[in-house]
């Protein structure tokens, strides 16, 4: 390299314009280990942004993150989520504030379940620490996670302030408190859904806000995830694709003497070979025989023979989007029974799919399906509803 073309490019550099970068304030303790530089963060970011910035500064602890904190903020070195899918998250918001004033609820709280991940595309396992999103009609979305967490929220296509909480479970409750008190949240109706909200993220709530009443407001989140947009659809569809091309590699593998628990197991692996995440829907149902009978089995050590049922329910996961599938397969020569119970089944999968229409009631198809099994004499069977919805979970609504 030649001493004229160092120059020409120091010249170059020295004529563009520097910044201040503006780093969130939970990054430096990350890198609190260091021991000959006042903060490894600082020389790290020296070295590599040297050409572009001038200054390295730390923003405030309760910073909004996702928009611009400061001149240069911290998300520009990470790359945004494409415009699609940006808008997508914005519009989920924007319909979830329209639903909250339908609602007459003036907040939704939720922790770590599929609607929190459907309205702010984070993901989040249940554990012994709550994390919880508090949307509000007016406001940006609110979030108390682990200070360990922060990555997550960073960079975010929306804005969300964070109310991070350090390791020591005796502060959490004063970060939940200051984060439910900075919505004016007291004495307000803050909407949670039963189903997935624990006790421990439901009490730390309440101590922020302990004259608030908490109604269910399952129906202000299902309206918006009941009508998938094509994105979704194509998904699911891409998820029915896995678990159909799975089931039909594990099919030559199925032989009598085999056990419930290696059907089980040989179609989990084709399950990931043909494209399903590994955080599947639900652990696949092999069940044969007198198994068979019970709906949801688990897989045992009972052997296949001849003359048995096998029941196959699994499904596989795309995107985030599940698929459910149920197939029951003749071993060997079967009861004369047992196939007209199946002429029967066919016929009333036919009568509903033939009254599910646009406007029709959930409950009307449900009843043409089993109108049929009832006349044929199998009502007292026929235990479970006809159906059910999907999408991100195996069971969603609408019920049938």
């Amino acid at each position: 390299m030649s001493s004229e073309y160092v120059a020409r490019r120091a010249v170059s550099l020295a004529k563009r314009p520097r910044r201040t970068l503006v780093i969130p304030w939970w990054f430096r303790p990350l890198v609190s280990f260091d021991y000959h530089f006042p903060s490894l963060v600082d020389w790290l970011l020296k070295v590599a942004f040297v050409r572009r910035f001038h200054k390295v500064e730390t923003a405030p602890r309760e910073a909004p993150c996702g928009h611009a904190v400061g001149q240069a903020p911290f998300r520009g070195c990470f790359a945004r989520s494409p415009t699609k899918r940006r808008n997508m998250r914005i519009s989920r918001l924007t319909k979830l504030s329209e639903s909250l004033r339908a609602s007459n609820l003036d907040a939704l709280a939720l922790n770590p379940s599929p609607s929190l991940t459907y309205l702010t595309s984070l993901h989040f396992h249940i554990s012994e620490r709550p994390v919880v999103v508090i949307f509000t009609a007016d406001h940006a979305p609110v979030i108390i996670l682990p200070e360990l967490e922060m990555l997550k929220v960073t960079g975010l296509p929306y804005e969300i302030k964070a109310f991070p909480y350090p390791e020591n479970p005796a502060e959490w409750e004063g970060v939940f408190r200051r984060a439910v008190q900075s919505l004016g949240l007291d004495g307000r109706r803050i909407g949670v859904e039963p189903r997935a909200m624990r006790l421990l993220e439901f009490r730390h709530i309440q101590a922020g806000a302990p004259e608030a009443d908490f109604p269910d407001a399952s129906d202000a989140v299902s309206r918006l995830r009941v009508r998938k947009d094509p994105d979704e659809i194509a998904a699911m569809r891409k998820a029915v694709k896995a678990a159909q091309s799975a089931l039909e590699a594990t099919i030559p593998f199925i032989k009598i003497g085999m056990t419930e628990k290696e059907i089980a197991g040989e179609l989990v692996v084709q399950l990931l070979r043909h494209g399903s995440q590994s955080e599947m829907p639900f652990a696949p149902i092999v069940s044969g025989g007198p198994n068979s009978a019970n709906p949801h089995a688990s897989p045992s050590e009972r052997r296949l023979q001849p003359g048995d049922l096998l029941v196959v329910d699994w499904g596989a996961s795309v995107d985030g989007y599940i698929s459910d599938l149920t197939r029951t397969f003749a071993i060997g020569e079967v009861e004369a029974e047992y196939r007209k119970i199946h002429q029967i089944v066919l016929e009333a999968n036919a009568a509903g799919r033939a009254a599910a229409k646009p406007g029709v009631p959930c409950a009307n198809v449900d009843k043409a399906a089993r109108e049929v099994i009832e006349k044929a004499g199998y009502g007292q069977y026929f235990t479970h509803r006809t159906g059910h919805g999907i999408g991100m979970e195996g069971h969603e609504e609408p019920y049938m």
